[in-house]
């Protein structure tokens, strides 16, 4: 029964994310919206969307020859660490290597894919490739900030460049376990396993590192981003990067917090807390609110940059407008097209951007950090080939986001680009949900 409604729940979560990725491999210039399919825009809601969900599935068998395809190491020393996957398997990574002049170098990705919040949520996580390795493929391609060419990846193609899978449900951290259910929440221990396999593989060596992630693997680089500092010699070049990881809290529509409540339960079900920067948890009594991003980047002493769309697809339909705040559907066509929001819907969109803008101003205030913040409905744009480095990319000022983040971490120019408000950014790729009519 549980393996029939894992796939029926499957089949209602697929989102199609093809469109600007057909449109790059097959060299022509793709449209300003990109257009997902989903029999259910609850999925979008659960996972992360910028799976590909077994690209040939969907017709791009005879394109993904094209792409650099890695295969899935797993962490055969975790087990002595009690570093599993939700259901007690080995957490695990694709590894491309470095060569040339980026040998030493070192780009670390950590994969989103949302959090569990309940045990019978991780249950049915764990029955996922989101909560054990054996479901993982066993190969994934390797695009935008991962790409292995340096016409599509510029600063980072020629680097050692790793996918650390996701399969703990609580953004890498926490450190727990439900007995009754057979639930491992050992997220801090993958995070510490994996660093120490790659460590022994040649990433001790790093000359330069940068730690990077989307969606929850962006919030994870936030939580790790001084950890992972502390590997490295001072001499070594260190950096993080977040991608659309700038959770907020803030108010949905209905005037309740929405978020704040997932979050809470993943914080205390998964005992979280000691997994948190102590530089906020030290100033609050309250760990939840230091799973928020807002209230932790301002003291996070390594170079961080954020990469966020102002609209946020993924936050509008989970965290400002779901059906239990919206339970008449009032939202429904405005959170799926945003080319179908009323007037009042927009104006309550634009005070999420606002909110989005205040919450960076103190941490854009140091020389180290960097910004990239533009005004499209978006989630996830540097793992993608079309949104990354691609001849319409989406651009602030001229720049687009590859530039923007090379141009940051190499310190070749002070980065800190926010972008006017909807509409006047006509290079956005833009989301559009199309609910599929059965």
């Amino acid at each position: 029964m549980l393996r029939n409604k894992a796939r029926e729940m499957s089949d209602s979560m697929k989102l199609w994310w093809v469109l600007g990725l057909m449109g790059f491999l097959n060299g022509f210039q793709a449209s300003n919206i990109t257009e997902l399919q989903s029999l259910d825009v609850s999925g979008f809601e659960a996972w992360n969307v910028t799976e590909r969900h077994n690209l040939d599935t969907y017709g791009l068998s005879a394109t993904t020859s094209l792409l650099l395809n890695v295969g899935l190491t797993l962490v055969e020393r975790a087990a002595v660490k009690g570093a599993f996957c939700l259901d007690g398997s080995l957490p695990g990574y694709h590894l491309h290597p470095g060569r040339g002049s980026g040998a030493h170098s070192w780009l670390i990705q950590l994969e989103g894919g949302g959090w569990c919040t309940s045990i019978k949520d991780c249950v049915f996580r764990k029955n996922t490739k989101r909560g054990s390795s054996r479901l993982m493929e066993k190969q994934v391609p390797f695009t935008g900030i991962l790409s292995d060419k340096a016409a599509e990846n510029p600063d980072f193609y020629n680097w050692n460049r790793v996918k650390i899978r996701y399969c703990d449900g609580a953004s890498f951290s926490g450190d727990s376990q439900n007995e009754a259910a057979n639930l491992y929440f050992r997220g801090e221990r993958i995070w510490l396993a994996a660093m120490e396999d790659l460590m022994s593989k040649g990433m001790s060596f790093a000359d330069k590192a940068l730690l990077s992630g989307c969606s929850a693997g962006g919030l994870a680089s936030i939580l790790h981003c001084d950890k992972f500092r502390e590997l490295f010699p001072r001499n070594v070049k260190v950096k993080c990067l977040s991608d659309a990881g700038l959770f907020l809290d803030a108010l949905d529509v209905s005037g309740g917090r929405t978020l704040r409540k997932l979050y809470r339960s993943v914080v205390n079900m998964q005992h979280v807390r000691d997994s948190l920067p102590k530089s906020c948890t030290n100033r609050r009594s309250n760990p939840v609110m230091c799973f928020f991003p807002q209230r932790l980047i301002a003291d996070i002493r390594t170079p961080l940059f954020l990469v966020n769309a102002a609209y946020d697809s993924w936050q509008i339909q989970a965290s400002l407008a779901p059906s239990s705040a919206d339970p008449n559907g009032v939202w429904n066509a405005c959170k799926l097209n945003y080319t179908r929001c009323s007037a009042s819907q927009m104006q309550f969109l634009q005070g999420f951007r606002n909110q989005m803008v205040n919450a960076v101003k103190e941490f854009s205030v140091s020389e180290k950090n960097g910004l990239f913040i533009n005004s499209c409905f978006a989630h996830c744009q540097t793992e993608r080939a079309d949104t990354w480095f691609s001849p319409n990319s989406p651009q602030i000022g001229n720049k687009g986001i590859a530039k923007s983040v090379g141009d940051w971490y190499f310190d070749r120019v002070d980065v800190k680009a926010v972008d006017c408000p909807f509409p006047c950014d006509k290079t956005c790729h833009n989301l559009i949900f199309k609910s599929k009519i059965n």
